[in-house]
């Protein structure tokens, strides 16, 4: 019954994370970009399914799966990312964005890289060698991703960044 109830929680608040994750984003770079020094309501709710799916998490390694003891820590990390990314906006250090952009969007490749795995490799039908490439393939797209949204949120804040690098809008990327 308690697996159960773990997994229910687990599931549920890692759907509305993975929702709600890009759209935090979204309304984080509007806050920022008009000068707003703090993270958005979505974020906060982010945040908080972050910390609800790693707990479920780790409560079903504890309860089911004593195998992936290794899962406790990198649900540790996962939320620590999201913590990273509000502190980072909110102290707003030299490279802040970093910090932020980062946080955010590594804790959010983590969701994905959980979603991937389980279908792919645990239900799925991905076995062997092939197995790596679900747990590898959202880091390498999501860092990219990462890196241009970090550069365009530094471009778009009041007064620009020294740090950031100019990137062409999506629209010149199509041949």
């Amino acid at each position: 019954m308690v697996h159960l109830a773990l997994l229910v929680i687990h599931i549920a608040t890692g759907t509305v994370g993975l929702l709600l994750g890009p759209l935090a984003m979204r309304q984080d770079t509007r806050r920022f970009a008009a000068a707003e020094r703090s993270t958005g309501v979505l974020s906060a709710w982010y945040r908080a399914m972050v910390l609800v799916v790693c707990l479920s998490a780790t409560g079903l390694v504890i309860v089911r799966r004593g195998d992936l003891w290794w899962l406790v820590p990198v649900s540790a990390l996962t939320y620590g990312l999201a913590v990273l990314a509000k502190r980072s906006a909110s102290r707003r250090h030299r490279a802040w964005t970093h910090g932020y952009v980062h946080g955010q969007g590594g804790s959010y490749i983590a969701l994905v890289t959980a979603l991937i795995v389980v279908a792919l490799v645990v239900d799925g039908p991905v076995s062997g060698p092939a197995e790596l490439i679900p747990w590898l393939a959202p880091t390498l797209i999501g860092t990219v991703l990462i890196e241009v949204w970090r550069r365009r949120l530094s471009a778009a804040l009041p007064g620009g960044s020294r740090l950031a690098v100019p990137v062409p809008p999506m629209s010149h990327w199509r041949h």
